[in-house]
């Protein structure tokens, strides 16, 4: 989608709690739907007043927002849909703080807005294919205090990113051989090409039917013709100064879910739809 989504169209689109949920009932039902209760493809209308639709033919209701992370919520989905749309709207991210100050609601609230909406950005678990660059990333809790990348509670992340595609972010126990070979097969194709560095928990990959190419960072190689590994330096560039710059302390609890917002966000960077309307999709799944 050429430019960006204005807060003009934003408000033209959903100018009020109703087309929120209008929105919500059409990515999870659509038109029409088989009726639980009577068995027929009917329209369902809304029931005036509350947050549910009616069979046009025995008036049976079901509810959009059931079982999404606006079930259960006194905050109005005006405010939710704007908390995804600023979400949507920058690469490195925006504090709870800020989000309270932007809704007029309180931090509990705001944080748990936050954490709710990126759990539509997790990993579709698509299998990453083609040519995949791997690596390992250190992150401290708290990035003001951090003293050295490999500090005695610095959090394993480990990426795995395919060239001119997608991203899969993982927050791990240990760089070891164990458990990134876990990973790599969980998430790459067998037939894909990985490139990484010389990282000792990478050299069985030949021997498991992986073709390796490696790029030997300790004698200063960076680049040897397709040899590399930027795209997946890259993207931890993005993430330390998102985490660094706008979230300050991230609880290791919570570290997969950050880092998923970051490969969400990598992998459609091409995509060509709004943002917006790419995580609010994931309502639907």
């Amino acid at each position: 989608m050429q430019g960006k989504f204005s807060i003009k169209q934003f408000n033209q689109r959903f100018p009020e709690d109703a087309t929120c949920l209008e929105e919500i009932k059409q990515l999870r039902f659509g038109d029409t739907l088989t009726c639980p209760k009577c068995q027929k493809d009917n329209k369902f209308y809304r029931v005036a007043g509350r947050s549910a639709y009616a069979c046009s033919f025995c008036g049976h209701h079901i509810y959009p927002l059931k079982g999404s992370i606006f079930d259960h919520s006194s905050t109005e989905l005006k405010l939710w849909f704007y908390a995804v749309y600023l979400m949507a709207q920058t690469r490195a991210g925006i504090s709870a703080k800020q989000l309270e100050r932007e809704l007029g609601v309180t931090y509990k609230t705001a944080w748990r807005i936050f954490s709710q909406i990126r759990k539509l950005m997790a990993t579709d678990g698509n299998i990453l294919t083609g040519d995949v660059e791997i690596d390992e990333a250190y992150f401290h809790p708290n990035p003001q205090k951090r003293t050295t990348a490999k500090s005695h509670n610095s959090q394993v992340v480990f990426g795995m990113v395919e060239r001119k595609g997608r991203a899969v972010v993982r927050h791990v126990k240990s760089s070891g051989v164990r458990v990134l070979s876990q990973e790599i097969n969980k998430a790459i194709n067998s037939n894909a090409t990985i490139y990484s560095d010389t990282h000792q928990s990478y050299r069985h990959l030949t021997k498991a039917g992986y073709i390796h190419l490696t790029i030997n960072h300790t004698l200063e190689e960076y680049v040897s013709g397709d040899r590399h590994t930027q795209n997946v330096e890259n993207l931890w560039s993005n993430i330390k100064r998102g985490i660094t710059g706008v979230y300050r302390h991230v609880d290791p609890k919570y570290l997969q879910t950050y880092v998923d917002e970051y490969a969400f966000r990598y992998s459609h960077r091409q995509t060509p739809k709004y943002m917006f309307d790419l995580i609010l999709s994931n309502i639907a799944k």
